[in-house]
């Protein structure tokens, strides 16, 4: 190789290991600019683990979390609003329902001794827990559990023009809520267990409704029919059919603001 070409080829060389570090300067993405930005945060009360529905607590069973003032409820218990000796106040306390690990305690979740009955605290404001017998086979196999959903089904028998009996079945309530399944109120241990020698069912119901049921479960028997979970916001909680009080000894069935049939009662 002749001088001149050599010295030509080592120059492109050259040249194009310039081109080729300029290009990647070039090409490379920014440094990441970190900007450090002061967020006003307090300590909220959390739950150190979960806690099922009627647990009874003590201070082992909260810890304190930093949350941002911006994101803090004000039936959050806040350390700098609540008091130091605020895990004693608690201590003692009954669940009024299920608490997840690391969220906030609010004075709604928890019932102190003396307050009333486990039931009762689980119980919304204006709703009233009434029981009915149940059987393997008036109530899905067994298989019904707490915080399930329903429909009350009452079968009687009546008497037909001929005088001669006759079955007949009503939906009396539907998508009802179930509070417990004997004195089973929650799944234990976090499994889905159900109770099978239980006899009875509490329902929450409306106080217009519970005269409704305890008239039904003395007029023939209750069948509760179990609800998918993908269907319990078709029906207005509790909604349906009802039974009320015509003159004379009789009983009208209504069924969605519809007069179905009247019974006699003898």
């Amino acid at each position: 190789m002749k001088r001149a070409q050599l010295i030509g080829f080592s120059v492109a060389l050259v040249a194009a290991g310039l081109a080729y570090y300029v290009a990647g300067a070039f090409l490379q993405p920014p440094a990441p600019i970190t900007v450090e930005k002061h967020v006003d945060s307090t300590k909220v009360l959390v739950a150190g683990r979960n806690i099922p529905v009627g647990e009874i607590v003590n201070e082992g069973s909260f810890r304190w979390m930093t949350w941002p003032k911006s994101a803090v409820s004000p039936d959050y218990l806040n350390q700098k609003t609540v008091g130091a000796d605020i895990l004693k106040r608690l201590a003692g306390s009954v669940a009024r329902a299920p608490i997840l690990a690391g969220e906030p305690i609010t004075k709604q979740k928890l019932i102190k001794p003396g307050d009333g009955g486990v039931l009762a605290a689980i119980l919304p404001q204006g709703m009233r827990a009434i029981s009915t017998k149940i059987r393997a086979e008036t109530a899905a196999g067994s298989l019904i559990l707490p915080n399930d959903h329903v429909d009350v089904i009452l079968i009687r028998r009546v008497r037909g023009r001929n005088n001669d009996d006759q079955s007949v079945a009503d939906t009396l309530f539907r998508n009802v809520r179930v509070l417990a399944i004997g004195q089973q109120i929650q799944t234990k241990e976090g499994k889905m267990v159900a109770e099978s020698s239980a006899s009875t069912a509490t329902l929450e119901l409306t106080p217009r409704q519970s005269e409704m049921m305890a008239l039904a479960n003395t007029m023939g028997d209750i069948t509760l029919s179990l609800r998918s979970v993908a269907d319990l916001n078709s029906d207005p909680t509790g909604s349906g059919a009802g039974l009320s009080r015509p003159k004379e000894n009789s009983v009208r069935i209504v069924r969605y603001g519809a007069k179905s049939r009247v019974y006699g009662v003898n």
